[in-house]
Parts: structure tokens; sequence; C-alpha cells
């Protein structure tokens, strides 16, 4: 994996991009996020040796287990706590708590997934008793049933939607630029609902 990064790296790919491809290719078991900026940068400054450099100096005396334990208890308390509040809490610098929520707690940010509505128990077992009645239907009168079937969907659409400037592309020798002035979508909208059924639209 070190001489992938190096590889890339002197190939001049951005850090991210270098992240994003080995997070591809090697899984669960690629190299951390920090553990990658770190073998970047030091094929940055020239140091091309792919083992480890031995320590020099007093160990890191931030990633202890009394650390690790409080910044998970932080997390727990608080799941949208941030990098550097664990970090000023604790009097830690930025990396060693990034290191620690990311490399020790394996810890990692995510968005919640955006849904139109809650639904309740009592709409759950509605729509259950729905589906198990047409499922039944379908048992007992097979293709007849879906053929019955019709469906409708609508959406507001412009009366006028003026042509892109992609739409606009024509070939042509070279000649003075032709001009396009820029055009308003129309602010008159008209709804537009359709309806189909399993073999297709139906004529309105």
């Amino acid at each position: 994996m070190r001489a992938v990064i190096c590889f890339l790296s002197l190939e001049g790919m951005k850090p991210a991009k270098i992240i994003c491809r080995m997070q591809q290719q090697y899984g669960e078991s690629c190299l951390s996020g920090s553990k990658i900026y770190e073998w970047i940068d030091r094929f940055k400054n020239g140091k091309f040796s792919l083992w480890n450099e031995q320590c020099q100096g007093r160990p890191s005396t931030s990633k202890t287990n009394e650390n690790i334990e409080a910044v998970k208890q932080m997390i727990l308390g608080n799941r949208r706590i941030t990098v550097d509040d664990t970090a000023s809490e604790l009097n830690i610098s930025h990396g060693s708590a990034f290191s620690i929520i990311h490399d020790f707690l394996n810890f990692r940010k995510v968005c919640a997934r955006w849904i139109p509505h809650q639904l309740t128990r009592i709409h759950k077992q509605n729509r259950l008793k729905i589906s198990q009645k047409l499922l039944k239907r379908y048992e007992d009168e097979e293709d007849s049933f879906l053929k019955r079937i019709v469906t409708v969907d609508e959406t507001w659409v412009y009366h006028f939607e003026p042509e892109s400037k992609r739409q606009s592309l024509v070939w042509k020798h070279p000649s003075p630029i032709e001009k396009k002035f820029k055009t308003q979508i129309s602010a008159g909208t008209v709804m537009m609902t359709i309806f189909w059924n399993m073999e297709g639209s139906l004529p309105t």
C-alpha cells in the first residue's frame, strides 16, 4: 500500500483522491486516512523509504487508554461533537484527537437519510394489511388482476424551456462566433398528469 501511495503521490494526484482510490481497492484492510496523509507528506519531503523509521525522542502520551475512553464517552454523549472540541477538552492536538476517533475507536461521521415523512405504527399496519389483500387477489386472479390496475403520477412543467448552450452546439468552419442571448424559463406552469397500467401509458 505504501508503494501505491508513493506512486500516486509522485504522479501528482491529490491526497483526497489517493485516499478514495485506496479505499476502493483495499476496502476494510486499507490504511486509515490519517496514515495515508502521513505517508504522502513523507514522500513529498523526499523520504522514499517504505519502512517505518525508528522513533526518536519522547513517545506520544496523548493516545493513552484514559484519553481514548474519554473521547469515547464524549462521542456517546454528543454524536455531533467535533474533532476540535474533543482536542480542546483533553488538551491534545487535532491530529491525536482525529487518530483516536478514527483509528482507535473506528468512528465515522455519517449523515441521516432524508425521508418525506415518518410513518407511525398505524400507517405501517395499514400498509401491511393492504399489501396482504393485494397479494391474495393476485394469487387468486393472477394477471387478470394486474391488468385492471391503473396508477397515476403528476408534476409541474414550464410552458416554455429555452434551448441550453450545449443543445445549441453546431459544427462550423472558423467564423465569427454566433451570439446567443440569455433567456429566462417561462414563469407559467402547467400540471402534467400521466396514467399507466402494466402495458404502458394510457391516453388521456
